[in-house]
């Protein structure tokens, strides 16, 4: 359960909404848009990454930029649920893979990886994962094109 303290009130919701949109926004920038001064601000955003709540900034790299033209989704199911922290620590070896998740319903895993073409996914499917000890199976899903890419949005009217 949630402290007092760990509440963000509707100026931090003003200052999420705001670097959701733009990162590199400059916080003197930030300031003038929330009605206070820019070390307000630097407190506020030092205080919400402390707290966990905003847990990175930085660039995003386009896949297709490095040749990965390849965007795949994968599920993957186990032998054992249990088996799970063992899975992903051989997954974590396989630098195309950027998410993976423990989920419900038909998988036990989903996996979001990108292939520089169909051989280097046909390779990373057949030799890499389905190798893996414990994996029993895998479904593959190739995203055609990603149409919305956003942060969730941090509501200044709620609290």
């Amino acid at each position: 359960m949630a402290k007092d303290t760990d509440k963000i009130d509707k100026l931090d919701r003003k200052i999420l909404s705001i670097l959701s949109t733009n990162a590199r926004i400059p916080f003197k920038d930030v300031a003038t848009q929330c009605g206070v001064s820019r070390a307000a601000i630097h407190q506020r955003v030092q205080h919400l990454v402390e707290k966990g709540i905003i847990t990175g900034s930085g660039f995003y790299v386009n896949p297709k930029s490095l040749g990965y033209s390849t965007c795949t989704y994968v599920g993957l199911n186990l032998e054992r649920g249990s088996m799970y922290k063992k899975v992903v620590a051989e997954l974590q070896e396989i630098p195309e893979i950027i998410e993976c998740h423990f989920t419900t319903g038909p998988y036990t895993m989903m996996i979001k990886l990108y292939a520089r073409d169909n051989e280097q996914l046909m390779d990373l499917l057949n030799n890499r994962m389905q190798t893996i000890p414990g994996v029993v199976s895998t479904e593959t899903l190739i995203s055609l094109e990603q149409s919305i890419k956003r942060e969730i949005p941090a509501n200044v009217d709620e609290e």
